[in-house]
């Protein structure tokens, strides 16, 4: 460690490990706030000076030698973010577009915004990367890159909530408000805090881009799009038309490697290419590979082709043999927005070594690009060409669609197996941070592999992949494909004749859509999961989500019988935590319907049977059903389920537990020490994006914001 953040961060981790405390701990007796002191713990926050002095005190050291490390962390501020770049690779050899180029950056620097128009395979998406590259200096905070997908092949655009979520995502809120105004409101605030720049590739209309844009602030957006936006407002465009004989002479003398005359021939090569850069790059790719040909055998190929698209593709094609030739077919129907080797192995057949020469035979042609080492993308007209040549020429290509969704589907539930989850004993040997990076490396393939499925009536990858994707959905709650996902999966399940697995995927359906606030149509699914005959584990656990939405929607006595019918199942079935569980919620609506002693009860009887942080909700409740009668013992209940939240790294329990510890606190009439546990709830909160909690916390700090006025009146 050698910058002055880290030797802070380095000597208050160092107090933290010597106080033997935990961090709660660690801060009551400092007199900080836990969220605090977590802060600056991370490098997030630099303390000021008296806090360090108060952790030196606690552990009863000099904080003097400390002075100096602290003043030069203070001097630069708080360690900035790692710099994100999402931004697809520049190409090395980049030409022309020096004036277009000028004016893309001179109306970042002005308007902060801009969309770069032209025709298909005009070189829109290269400039908008080009000139990304070209002033990261200017965006500290990264550079963001989004494909639209408005024409892309086979894919529907991305729809603004969508678009919203994935780029919320890229932010790490993986909890985002469920509406699209809630939504761009959030994705504009948490730009106005950064200096980013955004590109949106291929975007298909106005409607789907306004929502998109930063507001105020110094971050700026780089939009691109086959089509004239015309009607977004405060963004000019820069429209591209393809390059004159100039340009278009130097581009493909630069990739062909050759140094041009005046002959005609290359003014044919020219006229065949139509200006346009995906072209050239592709003409000048086949005489640099072809050392006995001249600019003369070149034009004379590519006058065999009636079309100036296919003059470019399919001479580059036709120097291909046979099976990279269907090879390139095939990857014209594979889903998603790139792939990797084995993707295209399980698409072709071929054996992965075999199939990897094939790419690169298609990479040296230009007819696929590597995006980054072993994985590959197509420029949308060279996709679209593929799928054409497929349709006309592979009469199997429903055999090939289904062996790449079984490839999807299988690595998805090897990767699955690894992660941890409550619903599986022990994870599978492997390791579950490569497993989830796979999946955040592959989900837009995921996605699209389910959409195929859909289409071709693959019911088993259907209903499959949701479920492979279950771990990483829960991780990511709120992510919008979820419901969509699990309702055509429950659909494929019901024609498969599975009830018992239709049951289960409505049942995660319901807590998809209860998660995104969606209660009514949660408690839909709900009852059509109970319809198909769940079997008793399932049962309870419909009977206790039930609950949940019952107790959201503010309908205690129903969500009570709910809770009662999940714990008298789960006891039947021998599922102590489960039971366990039922009972701690049983509790807790027990205590809002205002009968603390029953309450009390309930608690203590889940308290016997619960481990570990599913103690939490249980202690909650008896901590504050006892408030008013022993404020002591009260207190340390709640102390203790907030030790629990926070030694198992559970935010959004954490934030429930200083909640209700401010509501202890409101009781006992110490309203400024329930103030700060509402103030710490709600900074721990602000990152989740967990409405709902948010609304009963926020909830319980006005009544204590009220509690202080009507004391101070």
């Amino acid at each position: 460690m050698s910058g002055p953040h880290e030797r802070l961060v380095s000597q208050l981790a160092q107090i933290k490990e010597l106080s033997g405390l935990s961090l709660r701990a660690l801060a009551r007796d400092a007199g900080l706030s836990s969220s605090s002191l977590s802060r600056y713990l991370t490098g997030r926050l630099v303390p000021p000076w008296e806090a360090v002095v108060a952790l030196c005190r606690v552990v009863h050291r000099d904080p003097r030698p400390l002075r100096p490390v602290w003043a030069e962390a203070d001097k630069a501020g708080a360690a900035p973010a790692p710099r994100r770049n999402d931004l697809p690779a520049d190409l090395f050899d980049f030409t022309g577009r020096e004036r277009e180029a000028a004016r893309v950056e001179e109306l970042l620097r002005t308007a902060g915004a801009v969309v770069i128009d032209g025709m298909a395979g005009v070189g829109k998406t290269s400039l908008a990367v080009h000139v990304a590259h070209r002033m990261a200096g200017a965006y500290p905070d990264g550079g963001l890159y989004l494909d639209l997908q408005g024409f892309t092949p086979g894919q529907e655009p991305l729809d603004p909530p969508t678009a919203l979520g994935r780029l919320l995502g890229v932010l790490d809120i993986t909890h985002p408000p469920a509406g699209e105004q809630e939504r761009a409101a959030l994705w504009r605030s948490e730009l106005s805090r950064r200096r980013a720049l955004v590109v949106l590739d291929n975007a298909a209309d106005a409607d789907r881009v306004r929502p998109l844009l930063p507001g105020a602030g110094k971050s700026a957006v780089l939009v691109t799009s086959r089509n004239r936006l015309v009607s977004l407002d405060g963004v000019p465009p820069v429209s591209l038309t393809p390059f004159a004989d100039d340009d278009a002479a130097r581009l493909f003398g630069s990739v062909a490697g050759i140094a041009l005359t005046g002959e005609d021939a290359v003014g044919q090569v020219l006229d065949r290419c139509g200006g346009l850069p995906l072209a050239l790059r592709m003409a000048g790719a086949r005489l640099r590979h072809r050392p006995g040909w001249t600019v003369g055998v070149l034009a004379e190929r590519l006058r065999d082709s009636p079309a100036r698209f296919d003059a470019a593709f399919g001479m580059s094609l036709r120097q291909l043999d046979d099976p990279d030739r269907r090879v390139f077919r095939l990857l014209g129907l594979l889903p998603g927005a790139d792939f990797d080797t084995k993707a295209a192995a399980a698409l072709t057949g071929l054996p992965p070594g075999r199939c990897a020469g094939a790419l690169d035979e298609l990479v040296d042609a230009h007819l696929v690009l590597e995006s980054s080492p072993g994985r590959f993308r197509m420029h949308d007209l060279i996709r679209q060409y593929a799928a054409d040549l497929a349709a006309e020429e592979e009469p199997d290509s429903g055999t090939a669609l289904r062996r790449v969704l079984d490839h999807y589907r299988e690595q998805a539930e090897t990767y699955d197996r690894m992660l941890p989850s409550p619903h599986r004993p022990a994870p599978a040997p492997g390791d579950p941070q490569r497993a989830m990076a796979w999946f955040d490396l592959e989900y837009v393939n995921l996605i699209a592999a389910f959409d195929l499925a859909v289409r071709v009536g693959a019911d088993e990858a259907t209903a499959a992949l949701p479920q492979a994707l279950r771990v990483w959905f829960f991780r990511h709650r709120g992510t919008d494909d979820q419901v969509r996902l699990l309702d055509g999966a429950a659909a494929a399940a019901g024609r498969l004749g599975r009830d018992g697995e239709r049951a289960a995927l409505l049942a995660d359906l319901g807590f998809a859509l209860a998660a995104a606030g969606r209660l009514d149509e949660a408690l839909a699914a709900y009852r059509e999961a109970d319809r198909s005959g769940p079997g008793d584990g399932l049962a309870a656990t419909l009977a206790l989500r039930t609950g949940f939405a019952h107790r959201d929607l503010g309908e205690a006595r129903t969500a009570r019988q709910s809770f009662r019918r999940a714990a008298e199942l789960f006891e039947r079935a021998g599922n102590r935590a489960g039971h366990a569980q039922a009972l701690a919620f049983d509790a807790f609506v027990t205590l809002r319907l205002g009968q603390p002693a029953e309450a009390a009860d309930l608690a203590r009887a889940a308290l016997m049977r619960a481990d570990g942080p599913a103690r939490i909700t249980g202690l909650v409740t008896l901590g504050v059903a006892l408030a008013q009668d022993n404020t002591d013992e009260a207190l340390q209940h709640l102390h203790e389920a907030l030790d629990l939240a926070e030694h198992h790294r559970l935010q959004h329990q954490q934030a429930w537990c200083h909640t209700y510890l401010g509501v202890a606190l409101r009781g006992t009439g110490s309203v400024e020490r329930a103030l700060e546990h509402h103030r710490t709830a709600l900074a721990l909160l602000e990152p989740l994006h967990e409405v709902q909690l948010e609304v009963e916390c926020r909830e319980a700090y006005e009544t204590t914001l009220a509690a202080q006025t009507a004391g101070e009146g």
